[in-house]
């Protein structure tokens, strides 16, 4: 059985990292588990437990400014946001039932995973809202990077290079976001029935009305029967619009209009609280989550220009289920069974279109074969593989969760 540590304190992380450097062991760093199941499987010889390093730091509402230590969980601090009016703007996806999982997730996590949502092509991914972070390198020694405004920028900015390593570079302690307050209305304006054409066409011109629409879906047949109660049996096209109550109603008109200059048929539209609820489940890809039918296929999480999605889609098997995140710059594609679960034809879809692939679910054994994450080719292997040895010199944290030797 692998050794535990559960910290309280920064000083006991950096213990812990030390003696990993010490002993010529490694470390497998976890808050709750949501994303556990995430990357290549890699053995490690202790588990490095940071949920016990957890609590607000510093919260200034007028200040739009939060710190958090890394094991904080993403419920607490949504609660409390919301409990000023306040949000992540990121809006990051919980990935617990995708693994049929309760894990809460962690702040740490989440800037580790750089999340994001539906709202990621207007506000941007984790990263973007990071102001600082503590963190323990592979050293075993503690840095600090950014501060507590957006415009600190003294020295190099660490922060982004930290955000979306999952955990291979350094062991989050302690972090500094931006939050902004949350828009007082929204709306999801609702079209039924259109074909990917239809729909391509409708987003693209949703995204540029100059009212705040700030995501727009499109989710065939069989995954709108997912949202039961809120949606119906037939591919639905969502465009949700945010803002003060006059600029929502404004809004909604104009994607109104948009819409029967593309389809006859009339839309409908979602007010405030069932709003929230079918973007939450498109955030959380709740029609592929275990238990439902899709639930036990590998899944992929996709990120291409909303504008070539529907050329990558052509190119891949029609037997594989699908739904476009337009505005998150996404496709999540549950493939169907193969030895690769799809791999080959994903990669080769995108070379062509440009792009990234993270293959989200899949068995053990295929994320050994495949990879979870992009290969990386040209001169960016050898630049990897050297900003690895620079923080992490040893291969004590996380070692090959996303590729061999990283």
């Amino acid at each position: 059985m692998a050794e535990l540590f559960k910290p309280s304190r920064e000083d006991e992380v950096q213990g812990a990292v030390r003696w990993a450097i010490e002993n010529g062991k490694s470390l497998e760093i976890v808050g709750h588990g949501s994303k556990r199941l995430i990357g290549c499987p890699f053995e490690a010889d202790a588990v490095l437990d940071m949920t016990g390093l957890a609590g607000v730091t510093l919260y200034e509402p007028e200040e739009l400014v939060l710190s958090a230590r890394a094991g904080t969980t993403m419920v607490a601090i949504e609660a409390l946001l919301a409990s000023r009016g306040q949000y992540l703007a990121f809006e990051p996806i919980n990935y617990g039932a995708l693994f049929g999982q309760s894990g809460l997730g962690t702040i740490g996590g989440t800037i580790a995973a750089n999340l994001s949502g539906p709202r990621r092509v207007r506000a941007g991914a984790a990263r973007d809202h990071l102001l600082g972070v503590v963190a323990v390198s592979g050293h075993g020694e503690t840095f600090r990077s950014g501060g507590r405004v957006v415009k600190n920028v003294t020295g190099y900015d660490l922060c982004k290079l930290i955000a979306g390593s999952w955990g291979t570079l350094a062991v989050i302690t302690e972090v500094t976001i931006k939050v902004l307050p949350q828009p007082p209305v929204e709306a999801t304006v609702l079209a039924f029935g259109l074909d990917e054409n239809a729909a391509l066409t409708a987003m693209t011109k949703a995204m540029g009305l100059p009212c705040n629409v700030s995501a727009a879906a499109h989710l065939p047949d069989y995954v709108a029967v997912a949202f039961e109660g809120l949606l119906g049996t037939e591919a639905t096209t969502a465009f949700r619009i945010e803002g003060m109550a006059a600029a929502v109603a404004h809004g909604v008109a104009a994607v109104e209009g948009l819409l029967r200059s593309v389809t006859a048929r009339a839309s409908s539209t979602l007010e405030e609280l069932e709003s929230r609820m079918l973007w939450r489940g498109i955030r959380d890809v709740r029609a592929f989550r275990v238990g439902s039918p899709s639930g036990e296929r590998a899944l992929w999480r996709v990120s291409t220009a909303p504008s070539r999605c529907f050329e990558f889609v052509r190119q891949i098997s029609p037997a594989s289920q699908l739904f476009y995140d337009w505005a998150g710059g996404l496709l999540w594609i549950a493939t169907r069974p193969s030895p690769d679960c799809g791999a080959g034809e994903i990669r080769d879809g995108l070379a062509a279109v440009g792009g990234h692939a993270t293959l989200i679910r899949a068995p053990e054994s295929v994320r050994a074969s495949v990879g979870a994450f992009m290969p990386e080719t040209g001169p960016l292997a050898p630049l990897t593989r050297r900003v690895k040895e620079g923080f992490d010199p040893k291969g004590v944290l996380n070692p090959g969760r996303m590729w061999v030797g990283i």
